[in-house]
């Protein structure tokens, strides 16, 4: 069967459109090629920065014929003496037979007509030329254009089209190009090598590209910029600091990659590494080199210990050209560089307590005041957090002095060039003007995590300046009445509550974020009164919020819904999940251990049936004693003191503090077993639902005790197996 090739060359493309591009192209094949009935084999969609490319194997030559059958009118409306009516005629037009072909049979409902269609498969040709201009329109990206006087849209202007069944051209004509471009074999090698180039066949496509100088596969493209840096870094002792996203975008900026070796005038050494390599990485695409076992100081002032004087870059020229490449590349680096320098130097001739007071002039939100007014309430809530968390004397000193200190390089040259960073630059200038260590570390950490995976803050002032960040953040923007919503969170307040939540788990603090939001609110309402904030309504949308965060965060990281929904579902009060984020952790990670083991069952076995009847009763679902809600003197059976033994012996430890209580109660709970199925079941069982109203609500607020007792663990009721 034939291999179809199609082509869409164009002027030079974004970066990022192919790796966009290529899933949706082949969904789009994927989904017509099924529809047409078109049989085929493996599907290679790829790509470089001048071309999209699609290769199908064993493409069948023909759709497959379609018999159908088709039922049509009541036969008595059909049919009338035995002639058609109009009816039958139109029916049987509309199914392309005559209708005398067509049959009555008899259905549940009656006689009703019925026709066999018999569709006969088009030719692959035919149905290819009709669908390649559809799948080209329905292609997606940033920034589309128009060119020339046509009304086609496209990422950039579509210049050649090869659409080939085997060595069979395809007629295909892209409507609305200017100039008008239609589908031949006539492809184009690389820029500087070769010009037309002619497809005999496509299953020679990928070699016949070779020889011109293409290395049309995007994957083996991938492979041999990986290995060509691995290759060259090892031979100079070195690390290559290329990210995944750098690596995605180098094989989607050249067609035939040339590694380059360049260096750096040892001079620019002065400046910070994260200098160098941002304007490396970020700014010329340049793979920097960093040495081996290098120690790694994250506020160092220059790059001597930590970057070589080299970097590789990937070229798109002939091997002939490297040496021009190179010096071209040195040269525009050299220029970046000595900017960025200038910059360090202009900034470390204003003290960073100055720049501070230039925020005032540096708008931070509509109505939210400036960029100091935001610090100025940072440091309001760094102290309410240092009120409820104890720190040492230390790191309270330094949490504070980094919070009024934490936005300084915002405003700085520097980060004004390279946002990116801004923290990085902001710690490095306040150790260098004698600052203490620890303040420098929480200004570069308070910005931490970025983002999903990124590092959390090492040091507890960094960590405390981190949370108050967020918080602010989440306070300021919600008190101004904006919200994420779907895709769209403009001040990335997800991340924000997501950052709080995973900062407060790694130390392990125990704080009471209901506690928080109130009191700070209550400050948020009397700050900002043109708001016009509802203090309680602010701290109950908040903490909602953050709940949903901290499910969201669980469920990512791999636990079950289930069980996350025990423990910090709607059915859980708020206060219960939010008074302690790290004990709902802790209580959720039992529970992911409990299941592993095969106790879960047990212990939930236990609870759902004493559950199921507690809902009869009206017991509040905070009482944990038995204490004025259970009388022993209605007890009729020894069954029932069982179960008052088992709820006495629990109740110290579910009204008991700290979290290694909760696998005690665990294994309380399942201990249990036995004397609710006493309860339940056998000789002393009794009737829960008992006629005396006394006894019957007396052995209902024995089971809501069990229930009640065992959901300071979670809520079983959610628990599915």
């Amino acid at each position: 069967m034939p291999t179809f090739l199609l082509e869409i060359g164009t002027e030079e493309l974004p970066a990022d459109f192919a790796r966009l591009a290529l899933p949706q192209l082949e969904q789009l094949v994927r989904r017509d090629l099924a529809e047409a009935r078109l049989s085929h084999g493996a599907i290679q969609c790829t790509g470089t920065p001048r071309r999209l490319a699609l290769l199908v194997d064993n493409l069948a030559a023909a759709a497959d014929d379609l018999e159908e059958e088709r039922k049509g009118p009541p036969a008595a409306q059909a049919f009338r003496d035995g002639s058609p009516t109009q009816a039958a005629i139109g029916f049987a037009r509309r199914c392309g037979i005559e209708p005398e072909a067509l049959e009555v049979r008899e259905t549940p409902k009656g006689p009703f007509v019925f026709a066999r269609v018999l569709e006969r498969g088009r030719s692959a040709s035919d149905l290819l030329a009709e669908v390649i201009p559809a799948w080209i329109a329905s292609l997606q990206g940033r920034r589309f254009m128009r060119w020339g006087e046509g009304e086609a849209r496209f990422s950039r202007p579509v210049r050649w089209l090869v659409a080939l069944l085997d060595a069979a051209v395809i007629p295909v004509r892209l409507g609305g190009s200017d100039p008008l471009v239609e589908a031949g074999r006539l492809s184009r090698g690389h820029r500087l090598q070769a010009g037309d180039v002619s497809i005999a066949s496509a299953d020679g496509y990928a070699a016949t590209l070779a020889a011109a100088g293409v290395q049309v596969d995007r994957a083996a493209r991938a492979s041999a910029i990986h290995r060509a840096v691995s290759e060259a870094s090892a031979a100079l002792q070195a690390e290559p600091d290329l990210p995944e996203s750098l690596a995605e975008e180098l094989t989607d900026l050249v067609e035939a990659p040339l590694l380059i070796e360049g260096s750096v005038d040892e001079h620019y050494l002065a400046l910070p590494a994260e200098v160098l390599s941002t304007v490396m990485r970020a700014h010329q695409r340049y793979v920097p080199l960093y040495r081996r076992d290098a120690a790694s100081d994250p506020l160092a002032l220059d790059a001597r210990a930590s970057l070589l004087p080299r970097f590789l870059c990937i070229g798109n020229g002939l091997p002939e050209s490297v040496d021009t490449v190179r010096r071209g590349n040195e040269r525009v680096l050299k220029a970046r560089l000595a900017d960025a320098e200038f910059f360090v130097r202009a900034d470390r001739a204003v003290a960073s307590i100055d720049r501070r007071d230039q925020l005032a002039r540096v708008t931070f939100a509509e109505g939210l005041g400036s960029l100091r007014d935001r610090v100025e309430r940072l440091e309001w809530c760094t102290d309410v957090l240092l009120e409820q968390l104890q720190l040492s004397v230390d790191t309270a000193s330094h949490a504070r002095r980094a919070a009024h200190l934490c936005k300084h390089d915002l405003v700085s040259q520097m980060v004004g060039e390279f946002p990116e960073l801004q923290g990085v630059m902001g710690g490095k200038y306040l150790l260098a003007e004698g600052e203490p260590r620890p303040v420098a570390l929480a200004v570069l950490e308070h910005y931490f995590p970025r983002g999903a995976g990124d590092a959390l803050p090492a040091s507890e002032a960094g960590a405390v300046v981190a949370v108050a960040e967020r918080l602010e953040l989440l306070l300021s923007i919600y008190a101004k009445g904006e919200r994420p919503s779907g895709s769209s969170d403009p001040y990335a307040l997800r991340r924000a509550g997501n950052g709080l939540l995973q900062i407060l788990w790694d130390r392990g603090w125990h704080l009471d974020l209901i506690a928080l939001l109130e009191r700070s609110t209550a400050h948020w309402s009397a700050l900002l009164p043109a708001f016009q904030v509802d203090a309680a309504a602010l701290a109950a949308e908040l903490g909602e919020f953050l709940r949903q965060r901290l499910v969201s965060l669980l469920e990512e990281q791999g636990l079950d819904a289930d069980l996350v929904q025990a423990v910090a579902g709607d059915s859980v009060p708020l206060a219960r999940v939010l008074r302690d984020p790290a004990d709902a952790r802790q209580r959720a990670d039992l529970l992911v251990e409990l299941r592993a083991s095969g106790q879960l069952a047990a212990v939930q076995a236990v609870v759902t049936r004493a559950a199921r009847l507690a809902e009869k009763g009206d017991l509040d679902p905070s009482v944990l004693s038995d204490a004025g809600v259970v009388d022993a003197a209605l007890f009729e059976k020894p069954s029932e003191a069982g179960m008052l033994a088992v709820l006495r012996q629990l109740e110290p430890i579910a009204t008991g503090v700290g979290t290694a209580r909760y696998a005690t109660l665990a294994r309380g709970l399942s201990d249990g077993a036995d004397a609710l199925a006493a309860f339940f079941d056998g000789e002393q069982s009794v009737m829960v639902m008992a006629e005396d109203p006394a006894v019957r609500r007396n052995r209902l607020n024995l089971l809501a005790l069990l229930r009640n007792q065992a959901s300071v663990l979670a809520d079983f009721s959610r628990i599915t197996g």
